[in-house]
């Protein structure tokens, strides 16, 4: 395969927009350049062409709503270059040169958040609804069991009949069939964006991409409701999350490749490869800012591919397979500009003078309202946040990602429950800690520190599960005047935990029953207070999800109605946390709760199984890492080290992986220790026996450390 290269190519800025709000219009008969449709956060949709390098602009509207998605459309089997925008609740509908055709208030009752429009047939979904309109009058509707979060209208001239598919929180893809949910297809991670195959769904329409938001890119077929999964690109790289795709033939080999934006900033080129259908990475960039929206066509320059972008703060680039005019080789040849590149020099030159001048009158105005004799005004400044804060599975840890509009100055983190902060590859900033008081409920005090020019941030967190409280993030941009925004993020007694669609009953199992007067929807408030990934609201009489433990493995079901739940657990102290948890918010309500627990013995040493690979490891690298220095120090005394034996001439060849992989986890083994210690506490304090003073013995037992010898002491009764 030839190797891809592609140039940056940035052609405007608008406000801050949403995720797929940005669409290139279809060619006209010239078959020139195409023309750009965007809208934003002020409600401004506009039109634009490149015409010689410089932005001509075809309409702009005027401000309003905030803009969530933006889609073309057209009668069927028609070119597809009607322009419908959504905001709030209402579905706005735009010709090619701007005239406004349609205003259609819908009856939503959340903003809508998708949209699809197919010939007469529009598509709208809020967070958790879904509307299907024909010729604005409603026809289906259907309540989503969790939230939705993107939405594709099969083709109807392939599959003869209306179906769409709904991506939906819970790792599920939805197909509806009127008002119903006639298939569900699970994948293996929260889907957050969706796209027809090709464009058009395959030879059958019935092909689907799913990106999902942590970072993984997958094929469906349904094939009349028997979907089967065709491939799926897992995230190696551990990339940000799928926000938009889009299929296009950059690499000019006949078939279309596989678009992808992330919300890390980095633009994928997915193609297939000649001996196997599943594609292959062809091409990467990163623009440090979270792509919102990506398109394929012809934008720059007629007869170059490219690819166009928007990110979340409303830079507009393109990333053209154009080449950049190459400088004089030799060293004493001058550099000869050409004279409408002269031109758009001078004219930058002169806007961003304009700008300067404009900025200069604005601020000593802003300064003579503030000194006003008749008690000035000082206006904060409002700036947009997009921000993240999500459980990434591979390393059970949490992500708290925060991207402004404007440049970052500083972050402040503050805790009130105990948390590890950890190595993020993709942080620039400088962390300084300050002195915490714990026994006042301040157990983590760090600020970023942001380099110039950085509007995104990502922080790497790991909490300790049976702990819940909040985390805050004070936010400072670099604007005048000086103002901050304070975001709060929950972390959940189980905070470890994720969906799971399937549960393992031939695992030693520990079950915990409560009965009361509680209804099915306190129990369920209790739940997605305890839980991550969990619905706000439960639809029917019974409730029923599954869970698996990001660190451990370990695995728990809960299951509940209106007067009883019952939850099942392979780890004892999962139950205990629960047990604790909810006899406490029972006691708030004064709910009384009938409570029994069934302890499987034989899951004590099931869990220490599953905890020793992990505290091997970690004992093993502790060991390597403290050996270092004095290795170090004998081959600066001693220059020949080939007496050393080939364990300590491997920890000195790989000393900087090493000290690397143990500063990224710092307090794991800590951490490892305290789970252990908890569950030991745990099996005896469901037996009425404080353990407590036993601890010093475990612990001693840990630093020599042997499986067989700790589960021998979990084994003898104290």
């Amino acid at each position: 395969m030839m190797e891809l290269n592609l140039n940056r190519v940035d052609y405007l800025q608008v406000g801050v927009t949403s995720p797929r709000t940005m669409k290139l219009l279809p060619a006209g008969e010239k078959k020139g350049c195409q023309k750009v449709v965007v809208a934003d956060h002020q409600g401004i949709l506009q039109s634009f062409g490149i015409k010689r390098g410089d932005v001509q602009n075809i309409f702009k509207t005027l401000p309003g709503q905030k803009v969530t998605r933006l889609e073309l459309g057209g009668a069927v089997g028609t070119v597809q270059d009607k322009i419908f925008v959504a905001a709030g609740n209402n579905v706005r509908g735009f010709n090619r040169k701007g005239k406004q055709f349609l205003s259609f208030e819908t009856n939503m009752t959340e903003s809508i958040m998708s949209m699809q429009v197919s010939g007469s047939d529009l598509f709208v979904c809020g967070n958790y609804i879904y509307n299907h309109y024909h010729d604005c009058q409603d026809r289906n509707y259907y309540l989503s069991g969790d939230k939705i979060n993107d939405l594709v209208i099969l083709p109807v001239d392939k599959v003869k009949t209306v179906m769409p598919v709904l991506a939906c929180q819970d790792r599920v893809l939805r197909i509806l069939k009127d008002s119903q949910c006639v298939c569900e297809v699970e994948v293996e991670g929260p889907p957050s964006a969706l796209c027809l195959y090709q464009n058009d769904g395959g030879p059958t329409g019935e092909e689907i991409l799913y990106g999902t938001s942590d970072g993984k890119i997958g094929l469906v077929s349904l094939e009349r409701f028997v979907p089967t999964h065709r491939w799926e690109i897992p995230n190696t790289k551990r990339s940000g999350g799928v926000v938009c795709m889009d299929n296009y033939d950059i690499t000019a080999n006949g078939v279309k490749d596989l678009i992808v934006g992330r919300n890390d900033g980095v633009v994928e080129v997915y193609s297939c490869d000649e001996e196997c259908d599943e594609p292959v990475l062809r091409y990467s960039f990163s623009c440090g800012e979270s792509i919102t929206s990506i398109q394929g066509g012809v934008v720059g320059n007629a007869g170059y591919d490219e690819l166009l972008a928007t990110t979340y703060t409303g830079v507009i680039f393109g990333l053209s397979t154009k080449s950049p005019p190459k400088p004089p080789t030799s060293a004493g040849a001058s550099f000869m500009i050409a004279p409408e590149i002269q031109q758009k020099i001078l004219s930058l030159k002169a806007e961003v003078d304009e700008l300067q001048e404009q900025v200069i009158k604005e601020r000593e105005q802003y300064q003579l309202s503030t000194q006003s004799e008749l008690g000035g005004i000082s206006a904060v400044p409002y700036f947009s946040i997009n921000d993240n804060f999500y459980l990434n599975h591979e390393d059970a840890s949490y992500l708290l990602t925060i991207e402004v509009q404007t440049a970052i100055d500083n972050v402040l983190i503050q805790s009130d429950v105990p948390v590890d902060l950890l190595d993020s590859e993709r942080n620039s900033a400088v962390v300084s800690y300050s002195a915490c008081d714990p026994e006042n409920g301040n157990f983590l005090l760090a600020t970023y520190r942001c380099q110039a020019n950085t509007t995104r941030l990502e922080v790497k967190i790991r909490s300790i599960e049976g702990q819940h409280g909040t985390l805050q993030a004070y936010i400072t941009p670099r604007l005048q005047p000086k103002c901050c925004q304070v975001r709060q993020y929950h972390i959940k007694p189980l905070s470890l935990h994720r969906r799971s669609h399937s549960f393992d009953n031939n695992k030693p199992l520990n079950k915990l029953t409560l009965k009361g007067a509680f209804s099915i929807g306190e129990m369920h408030a209790w739940i997605v207070f305890c839980l991550p990934e969990v619905p706000e609201k439960t639809i029917g009489d019974t409730a029923s999800f599954y869970f698996v433990s990001t660190f451990l493995d370990t695995v728990l079901s809960c299951s509940y109605k209106k007067g009883e739940a019952i939850f099942k657990s392979d780890n004892i102290s999962t139950i205990s946390i629960l047990k604790d948890f909810l006899t406490k918010e029972a006691t708030k309500r004064k709910i009384r709760l009938e409570i029994s627990c069934d302890i499987d013995d034989t899951s004590i040493p099931h869990t220490l199984n599953l905890i020793h690979p992990k505290l091997e490891e970690q004992l093993l690298l502790a060991k390597k890492v403290q050996l270092i220095e004095a290795l170090k120090d004998l081959q600066l005394h001693e220059h020949d080290t080939s007496a050393l034996t080939p364990e300590y001439q491997d920890i000195l060849d790989n000393a900087e992986h090493l000290q690397k992989e143990f500063k990224r986890q710092p307090c794991h083994l800590e951490r490892l220790y305290g789970m252990i210690t908890d569950l030991y506490i745990d099996v005896y304090k469901f037996q009425g026996v404080n353990v407590k003073s036993k601890v010093p013995a475990l612990l001693q037992i840990l630093d020599n450390y042997d499986l067989s010898t700790l589960i021998d002491f979990f084994q003898t009764k104290p």
